[in-house]
């Protein structure tokens, strides 16, 4: 079996030159320090997006995506396909962590600063693959077709519609017309399964290559102080093997909650029946949900959740271009107001994150 497969190795590498590969993977280091977990994160989210476009494309060969049998596949999936309830399960658990990983590698980037030159760019496309994760997480929600998710839509896309100048517009756009019918479903569709996952390849293909360009980057005290060979280490085969461990570590955590929490379908959407209490979005946009509820319903001449939505507009962008405005002080030291910036944004997704669960 040995021999196998290293004829095999030789056959391939007469071909492609693997060679060249390994002892390019091999050149490569990783900055070792007392923060270094952080690096795992980037990793982890990469697999549970894998792990995301290998379920969805399993649960496509018995979808259908119309208002008049979404419903019915997705119970079909879960009670007639072998293993089916799990691979949906597996599904929607993935999609949380994934964006939560997103999450920890967004704010670990953030807090180390590695978006300064070269890595802006770097930067910027894990961003807006961070924005396209959400873009996934609501335009899948609607895809089972059931009352949840139904409603929670039309909230959504009601506050897309308070964007001034352009709201209304981004609304018909989304729904596909003037309400959430089965055009609104089949939009959503396309958007999951086509749009957005070919936009986010082309990011994480440019992002990984940046990544690996680049190398990883280093906390600033070390890059001043120039780190020494013997605290780093090599790239292949040392960190590679410590991230799969990782991957295999989540994979079993994914593996426990999709089997003991399995994902729960409740009761096919109906148009015109009235909307259930404590309809809320998911976790990862309860904390501007919940922002915008505590806003006065007018704000000296603009309406409250108007306002709301400005202002996360802005912090969203402002968040997006912050390596072009992250200055060092007149020192040369770290700018306090970024970490004091981070720590407040972390602080406020936890906090009404909470308040949104509870209330």
């Amino acid at each position: 079996m040995k021999k196998f497969f290293l004829n095999l190795y030789n056959w391939i590498d007469e071909r492609v030159k693997l060679e060249d590969l390994v002892n390019f993977m091999g050149k490569k280091y990783v900055p070792v320090h007392s923060r270094s977990i952080w690096y795992y994160f980037g990793g982890v989210t990469l697999f549970f997006f894998i792990i995301q476009v290998v379920t969805g494309i399993l649960l496509l060969f018995y979808y259908k995506a119309s208002a008049d049998l979404a419903f019915e596949s997705i119970q079909f999936i879960m009670s007639k396909v072998e293993f089916g309830w799990l691979v949906r399960s597996i599904h929607t658990w993935s999609a949380n962590l994934f964006i939560l990983a997103a999450f920890i590698h967004m704010f670990s980037v953030y807090f180390e600063r590695s978006y300064r030159k070269p890595r802006e760019i770097t930067w910027i496309t894990g961003m807006l693959m961070f924005f396209l994760g959400l873009g996934f997480g609501f335009s899948g929600y609607l895809l089972p077709w059931n009352e949840l998710a139904f409603f929670a839509t039309k909230v959504g896309s009601d506050i897309l519609g308070a964007i001034p100048l352009i709201g209304e517009e981004l609304k018909i756009f989304a729904r596909g017309g003037e309400d959430v019918t089965g055009a609104t479903l089949s939009r959503m569709f396309g958007f999951h399964v086509a749009l957005f996952p070919a936009i986010f390849t082309v990011l994480l293909t440019i992002h990984l290559l940046l990544v690996q360009r680049q190398g990883m980057s280093q906390p600033m005290e070390m890059v001043e102080k120039e780190m020494s060979e013997e605290k780093k280490m090599p790239f292949f085969p040392n960190f590679l093997l410590r991230d799969l461990l990782f991957w295999l570590i989540v994979l079993n955590v994914l593996a426990i909650l999709a089997v003991f929490f399995p994902s729960e379908l409740g009761h096919k959407a109906d148009p015109f029946a009235p909307a259930p209490e404590g309809i809320k979005p998911e976790w990862y946009f309860l904390f501007m949900f919940q922002a915008l509820k505590y806003l006065p319903a007018h704000v000296l001449f603009i309406e409250g959740e108007i306002l709301g939505i400005l202002l996360f507009g802005a912090a969203g962008i402002l968040w997006l271009l912050v390596p072009f405005w992250d200055k060092k002080t007149a020192r040369g030291q770290k700018n306090k107001f970024i970490t004091y910036l981070g720590i407040f944004s972390v602080m406020f997704i936890i906090v009404f994150t909470i308040l949104g669960w509870l209330t």
